[in-house]
């Protein structure tokens, strides 16, 4: 039988827009403390980055980002902007113009 954390990390994994909002509505203890009590960035995070911001929030400590941490968070940069790169190839086809 699967835990909890092994069907979050599952749901992060293909929603994390809806894990990012479910994890700040059950700890907003943890964005206050990483973003600093501002609102703002979370959701343009969740807009934009949803992954990094996820990531962000998990990785974050009082002390800051240090070491391995930095991997994680460069890598899922690089998943949130492979994912608008795909969606913009994906589509490519409908835009007014495009010749194949």
């Amino acid at each position: 039988m699967l835990g909890c954390g092994c069907l979050f990390a599952m749901f992060a994994g293909l929603f994390p827009r809806v894990a990012t909002l479910i994890l700040w509505l059950a700890r907003p203890q943890l964005f206050t403390a990483a973003f600093g009590g501002s609102w703002l960035w979370p959701l343009l995070g969740i807009v934009f980055l949803p992954l990094t911001t996820l990531f962000y929030v998990f990785l974050w400590s009082p002390a800051g980002l240090s070491g391995f941490d930095w991997f994680w968070l460069v890598l899922a940069v690089l998943l949130d902007i492979g994912h608008w790169a795909h969606s913009g190839y994906t589509n490519r086809d409908r835009l007014p113009g495009y010749v194949p």
